[in-house]
């Protein structure tokens, strides 16, 4: 699985536990830290390295952090962290910019610069925020226009934050279903996400290198074909018109693919409706309910495209398969 490390101040006594939370905060960026808990300060951490990155998923009380310029003079690790919040609430003020901490939105700060992060939560509750940890040097998005988006609160539910906050959730819950060796690349698309979310709040999206346009691209259409399957009027020229580029620039995205677009949401939902034929779950449902749930309505044209992907009709592949959970 990917490298991770657990931190747990609940394996020590009460009276020792925000030191240990100290320790583990002055690891990477020193900071004040004072809260109303400090005689039992109870929180965990799950931190997961990305090539360069870190994925930090923290649980922890109330508290106040203070970055001086005193302790960025000691240690200065060059870092933007950009925090997704899942529980609590509180403010972040840096560059004279202050923003609510709010469920579902993403919160920017340099750990190079001096800031104040006020975290709360009602009473007999704890906070829940994941973490990324990018260097300076990693983010391709000009300093200046970083600069900007310091301090200031961004959705985490739609635009690329829709698909960041999720994609960030996932790596730091489940490390288990990936492996070593996908690290990298993980990084990379962080990387790319986190680039065009800070450049789309700030219409600058023409700024970031051709590359990663393309790939943050690929990925909001990836998303987009998935969360859309069951739409019959699925395919190029609603998926170009939804992202506002040609139908050009939409097959060029997928030019490395051995399908076409159209093809590949074909085979997508086709997989779909095999999941289903073979979810025992799913024993109830007529065929071509299942059928027109993956966008295909018409019975006999889902029927001759299943059977030439798979060799059996619908209703044959359940007979053979009807009894095996779905994938």
């Amino acid at each position: 699985m990917l490298p991770v490390q657990f931190f747990d101040t609940r394996v020590l006594p009460p009276a020792d536990r925000y030191d240990l939370w100290l320790e583990i905060v002055a690891s990477s960026a020193p900071a004040l830290i004072s809260s109303p808990h400090v005689a039992r300060f109870d929180a965990h951490a799950r931190s997961i390295e990305l090539g360069g990155l870190r994925v930090t998923d923290f649980t922890y009380p109330p508290l106040t952090m203070t970055r001086t310029p005193k302790l960025i003079r000691q240690v200065d690790p060059e870092m933007y962290q950009l925090a997704l919040t899942r529980l609590g609430n509180g403010t972040v003020s840096q560059q004279r910019q202050d923003a609510l901490v709010r469920p579902s939105e993403f919160t920017l700060l340099d750990n190079s610069r001096p800031f104040v992060a006020r975290h709360d939560a009602p009473p007999g509750e704890l906070l829940n925020t994941v973490t990324v940890n990018i260097p300076h040097a990693a983010l391709p998005v000009p300093p200046a226009k970083v600069a900007a988006l310091l301090g200031t609160s961004m959705c985490g539910s739609t635009g690329v934050g829709g698909l960041l906050a999720p994609f960030l959730r996932r790596i730091a819950a489940h490390p288990e279903q990936f492996t070593d060796a996908d690290a990298s690349q993980l990084g990379s698309i962080t990387v790319d996400l986190v680039s065009a979310m800070l450049l789309q709040q700030i219409g600058a999206e023409s700024a970031l290198p051709p590359e990663t346009r393309h790939h943050a691209l690929r990925r909001r259409v990836d998303t987009y074909i998935a969360d859309n399957l069951h739409d019959p009027a699925l395919g190029p020229r609603s998926i170009a018109a939804a992202h506002h580029i040609s139908l050009r620039t939409l097959h060029r995205l997928f030019a490395g693919e051995d399908a076409t677009v159209a093809e590949l949401v074909r085979r997508r939902r086709l997989e779909r409706c095999r999941g289903d034929l073979a979810d025992p779950r799913m024993r109830a449902r007529p065929v071509q309910a299942i059928g027109a749930r993956w966008g295909f309505p018409d019975k006999a044209h889902f029927s001759r495209l299943f059977r030439a992907a798979y060799g059996l009709s619908p209703q044959a592949y359940r007979e053979q398969n009807g009894d095996r959970p779905s994938p």
